[in-house]
């Protein structure tokens, strides 16, 4: 982040927040003509940092959607045995996000399903059929207090 200027850093803020702002407006808001903002916004996108746009989904809308929280230790920490599990799980549709962890577990899922049942699937269909995993501890969201998009700039 030592190259971007705070700019940079309204752009970010300003698409973060909505990722439809068109041009024109996005312009205005951080004080600068088109060409420039545009410059800048190709620039963002180019290095990385604007990696792409999306609707943010309320996932608690979605008909009868639950989170849960998936604690994953493997039997060994050998490279072959994270490579598998980290392609596997890539490859699990439920699977929202997948973190290496420090602590107790090795790694910490984001898993969001239909229901109880539909958890038990993938739990056995998939994650237990993964080479390598020792344990599995699951724990399941009640509600959403606060989801933020993008980290403090």
């Amino acid at each position: 982040m030592n190259d971007l200027d705070r700019t940079d850093l309204k752009i970010l803020r300003e698409l973060a927040q909505d990722g439809r702002l068109g041009w024109r407006e996005l312009a205005e808001r951080i004080n600068l003509t088109l060409t420039p903002t545009l410059r800048r916004v190709r620039r963002l996108e180019e290095e990385g940092y604007i990696q792409g746009y999306a609707a943010r989904l309320d996932e608690g809308r979605l008909a009868g959607r639950m989170i849960a929280f998936v604690s994953v230790t493997l039997a060994s920490q050998a490279e072959d045995v994270i490579s598998r599990f980290e392609e596997q799980i890539a490859l699990a549709p439920e699977v929202m996000s997948c973190f290496l962890m420090t602590g107790d577990a090795d790694y910490s899922l984001r898993v969001v399903v239909r229901d109880l049942d539909d958890y038990h699937q993938f739990l056995t269909r998939t994650l237990t059929r993964i080479p390598g995993v020792a344990h599995i501890k699951s724990s399941f969201a009640l509600k959403s207090i606060l989801q933020r998009n993008a980290p403090p700039l």
